[in-house]
């Protein structure tokens, strides 16, 4: 048999050194070295993505791997990847550091510089054991990949806001909604530690908190379970302490080791990571299978979500390119819109847009009871809309409803780009979730049939009626605008007209002829009335035309005064 190796060293010597050792070993495939705990789960994950059997055996650790330390390293590979084995390296091969890194889940340490008998004796050993595993589980190349979270642990989310106001705990507790209602187990955790508002949302009154499990070094099920608090939706809660400085508590060991608990436990975790970058949150950001940015289409907020994304980038916590941005609050007429988004942030960008309608909001915020949102509310629908295009509201294997209620969901809402929504909430049913189908029995999911064209042109018609009002509430600074547009013209068309008759007028009185006629000749009826002076000063004769201005229409009201213009030429006796 074959024993891949993975090797995770910091250090170009000591990579080296191991790598020369490694290739004298027989029956030893080493794969290409890794020089950070990102790049090595990056690594594993990309492995492991078909099934177990694409993962290396043995993974080395190198005591300096960093940016996080070598033992939560340990931990984390053996969480996630329970079907490979890890083996620390580090110059200090003591019991104490023996008996935590066997706590932490490796298989093995051996000591730096290394040496050829105890390297091969420690990679024989974590192989065999891996290759037990393997074997136990019985994980063929269509099984799922162990090495995934989706495989041994349930699927982490991760809900982050660009900025405060942006919307991010109403997001994240409709996508945990919406996937409850498909029939999964949902963990909603709050993860904004001095500022959680998931309680308020829902109207939760508690006692524990997510700092209570920040000392415990073994989260038991039993542990996790007096921690949570059971939701009448079918969510578990896991708040934010009510004392915002408990926070503190709470590190990047303390977070990691929560959500592995919960992820063993739960299918689903949904988690509120607020908008301030802590430990503990960029724990979970790092570690989730999906991370959502939320942000509003204006230009604060989407400046906010790309120093966002360049902070996590440079503190190597997750990139650009892994993270999706949701837009919220959007409307068909901002400037920003979804594709800017994408190109200034460099994150892809959900399809689904949540539109601005916080009137559907206020009742169920005020409330406290954003389980009550009405079903027809756009705000939900975009948001189970985006739900089913995560694929978070995909129906689950074999599930029932919750509360044994029958559920209405809009077809084809689990899969992605799915343009219905998933109907129907988890506090109350509407009147059409409460009426009996034939033939259906209460435990049997009755699908709504699509949308019908008169509904889409009804809603088509609420899009046209918000233009209509809003162009009427502009349309008389429309007209304003255009009066005075209007004036200006026939301003400086008198103007015109003055000087023209006032040319006139001087020619015809310079050779005898007569001076006023001449210059009412090419005036327009309208202008006529004006005062015409001509007469003689030395050799130059000289006309002054003065015409009143018309206010908007001729002949109907004049300007109190009048513009004027004025000529001279040379007589000629």
């Amino acid at each position: 048999m074959t024993i891949r190796i993975l090797p995770a060293v910091a250090d170009p010597e000591t990579g080296r050194a191991v790598g020369g050792l490694l290739a004298q070993l027989p029956g030893v495939e080493p794969l290409r070295t890794v020089g950070d705990s990102t790049a090595l789960l990056d690594a594993l994950a990309l492995l492991g993505a078909g099934s177990v059997a694409g993962l290396p055996e043995v993974v080395l650790v190198h005591e300096r791997l960093g940016p996080a330390p070598a033992l939560e390293v340990v931990r984390e590979v053996a969480l996630r990847f329970p079907a490979t084995g890890v083996v620390l390296l580090s110059a200090d091969a003591g019991p104490a550091l023996y008996a935590a890194a066997m706590d932490c889940g490796a298989r093995g340490l051996a000591a730096l510089p290394p040496k050829y008998d105890e390297l091969g004796a420690r990679v024989q050993a974590a192989a065999h054991w891996a290759t037990g595993v393997r074997r136990h589980l019985d994980a063929g190349p269509g099984g799922p990949a162990g090495g995934g979270p989706g495989a041994a642990d349930g699927r982490l989310v991760a809900v982050v806001g660009a900025k405060g106001g942006v919307g991010t705990t109403v997001v994240a507790v409709q996508l945990a909604l919406a996937a409850r209602s498909a029939g999964h187990e949902v963990a909603l955790v709050d993860m904004d530690l001095q500022s959680g508002d998931v309680a308020s949302y829902l109207d939760v009154r508690f006692r524990r908190s997510v700092a209570d499990l920040a000392g415990i070094s073994d989260i038991s099920p039993r542990v996790l379970q007096d921690a949570v608090f059971p939701h009448p939706t079918g969510l578990g809660l896991l708040l934010a302490p009510a004392e915002g400085e408990r926070g503190e508590e709470i590190g990047d060991p303390a977070s990691r080791q929560i959500t592995a608990a919960l992820r063993r436990r739960y299918p689903l975790v949904v988690a509120d990571c607020g908008t301030q970058i802590t430990a503990a949150g960029a724990a979970v950001i790092e570690t989730a299978d999906l991370a959502l940015l939320v942000t509003t289409p204006d230009v604060v907020s989407v400046r906010a979500a790309k120093r966002m994304v360049r902070l996590w980038d440079r503190l190597q916590i997750r990139k650009a390119e892994d993270t999706m941005t949701v837009v919220n609050r959007h409307t068909r007429t901002a400037e920003v819109q979804p594709p800017l988004v994408a190109r200034t942030t460099g994150t892809r960008v959900a399809r689904t847009v949540v539109p601005a309608a916080y009137k559907e909001l206020r009742a169920a915020v005020d409330s406290g009871r954003m389980q009550d949102l009405d079903a027809r509310s756009g705000v939900r629908q975009a948001l189970w809309t985006l739900a089913g295009e995560l694929g978070l509201a995909a129906p689950a294997s074999g599930a029932r409803p919750v509360g044994g209620q029958r559920r209405h969901r809009a077809l084809g809402a689990g899969s992605p780009g799915a343009g219905g929504a998933v109907a129907g909430g988890s506090g109350a049913m509407s009147g059409a979730e409460g009426a009996t189908g034939g033939g259906t029995g209460p435990d049997q999911l009755a699908p709504v049939p699509a949308p019908s064209p008169f509904r889409r042109f009804r809603r088509w018609g609420g899009d046209r009626g918000q233009v209509a009002v809003e162009f009427a509430g502009i349309f008389p600074m429309i007209l304003v605008a255009l009066a005075v547009v209007w004036q200006c013209v026939l301003v400086g068309y008198t103007y015109s007209l003055a000087g023209h008759a006032a040319d006139r007028a001087a020619r015809a009185g310079a050779v005898g002829r007569d001076c006023a006629e001449a210059a009412r000749a090419d005036l327009p009826g309208e202008w006529r009335t004006g005062a015409i002076d001509c007469g003689r000063e030395g050799d130059v004769y000289k006309a002054t035309v003065k015409l009143k201005v018309p206010v908007l229409v001729p002949d109907a009201v004049d300007w109190p005064w009048a513009v004027g213009g004025t000529a001279g030429v040379a007589r000629e006796d």
